[in-house]
């Protein structure tokens, strides 16, 4: 090749290359994941948009979904909407979609085959408002899970439970070692815990009929009093002076061997992740905290807010279908320990306890909605101060905490 022509093909190549650099659009995203096992599945989430041309700027706010959802919801009601943000399968965004306040995706989804691909239903399902789809389901996460350190219970001279009764069991043992039986944080992560209890002890049908079908009956009557009795023994295991601020922090007392055992959802496999913790050897992870295996069909979606500007508007529906490549839900369902959205995904990765998960949601019909699925956020909230009192206080009966359960069941909402 000759000079000049050498000296065009470069020109051309910087052109180009300024070209592509002038199209790449800054999307601001902002989440709830701060933990080190969050931290750690979101970067593969920021590092695929980069890839694809675009770029992610970081808008991480720290504390749980609770704090953050308001945060966000404001942002976008009062005019200063970011470009994506994530939010849970349910009716967060119910208000804002009335409004016309968020970005219609049926176009991407329909040439894209979603409904044909993502699984459960129940997902895709939750994004779509009169036959439109609003949000990219990206995972699908459980609740019902046991958390247990081996080594702590080895060194107790006592058998790793395999399930809350044995928990409840060697709970006087591990307290005689200076040992936790069981970590718990404060807040939504108190009434994850009451749920999986209900679930485990009363079944799933009960567990749905009082949270989505209303039975109230049922939630003040003789089989949840029942349930209550034995939520009230689980409570023993509980340190009232040991509940900590943030879920991350009770799985952290599992992994340094201060606690025996967390109940948190699958998201918590992360954080023993993040520890080099090997799943089936240094920790177990029991589903339906070994008693009723199920899966929940919680997770996470992300919803693009309407934005007038023609570069912003394509790089979200670009992110929307980023999200969903196989490539980039491996990489981050590996991370975050839930489960990919899409079958046709090589999970020759996965630990033992995704591959748990992945029994339960190929293999069995034990699956049901997450409870923000079934209840106004503003039941869950009451719900939640109740249960964090009762487990805070120790004077609180069972029975009068099942009564006013009762009735915030009976006061709910039809949703």
């Amino acid at each position: 090749m000759g000079l000049k022509k050498l000296s065009a093909a470069l020109a051309l190549s910087v052109s180009l290359f300024a070209a592509g650099a002038a199209r790449a659009t800054d999307i601001e995203v902002t989440h709830w994941w701060t933990s080190g096992g969050e931290a750690a599945a979101v970067a593969e989430f920021a590092k695929a948009v980069d890839a694809s041309g675009d770029h992610w700027v970081d808008g991480a706010i720290a504390g749980s979904g609770d704090v953050a959802r308001p945060i966000i919801i404001s942002r976008i009601l009062g005019g200063n909407p970011m470009g994506a943000t994530q939010l849970n399968p349910g009716h967060d965004a119910d208000e804002l979609i009335k409004a016309g306040l968020m970005t219609d995706l049926t176009e991407i989804a329909t040439a894209g085959k979603w409904n044909d691909i993502l699984r459960p239903k129940t997902q895709l399902a939750g994004c779509t408002v009169d036959g439109k789809i609003y949000c990219v389901p990206v995972n699908l996460h459980s609740a019902q899970w046991m958390w247990t350190n081996r080594k702590v219970f080895t060194d107790a001279g006592i058998e790793p439970p395999k399930s809350i009764a044995d928990l409840i069991a060697d709970a006087p043992k591990l307290k005689e070692k200076g040992i936790q039986p069981l970590a718990l944080a404060q807040g939504w992560a108190v009434r994850l815990l009451v749920n999986d209890l209900i679930i485990a002890f009363a079944g799933v049908d009960n567990y749905v009929k009082v949270m989505k079908d209303r039975d109230a009956a049922l939630a003040a009557g003789p089989e949840f009093t029942k349930v209550f009795q034995q939520i009230g023994d689980a409570r023993s295991l509980v340190d009232t002076k040991a509940i900590t601020k943030q879920w991350n922090e009770a799985v952290g007392l599992v992994i340094s061997g201060k606690a025996g055992a967390n109940i948190m959802g699958d998201w918590a496999g992360g954080e023993f992740q993040v520890a080099k913790m090997v799943a089936g050897k240094d920790y177990d992870c029991l589903p339906g905290l070994g008693l009723a295996p199920a899966l929940d069909t919680g997770g996470d979606v992300f919803f693009f807010p309407l934005n007038k500007d023609p570069a912003v508007h394509a790089a979200q529906l670009k992110m929307a279908q980023t999200l969903l490549t196989p490539e980039v839900q491996v990489a981050f369902n590996l991370k975050k320990g839930s489960l990919p959205m899409r079958p046709d995904v090589d999970l020759s990765a996965a630990n033992d306890c995704m591959k748990k998960g992945l029994e339960i949601l190929d293999h069995s019909k034990v699956t049901l909605p997450s409870d923000r699925q079934m209840l106004d956020g503003d039941s869950l909230t009451q719900i939640g101060d109740l249960l964090t009192d009762f487990f805070s206080k120790p004077d609180m009966k069972p029975a009068d905490v099942q009564a006013k359960f009762a009735e915030i069941i009976k006061n709910a909402p039809k949703m």
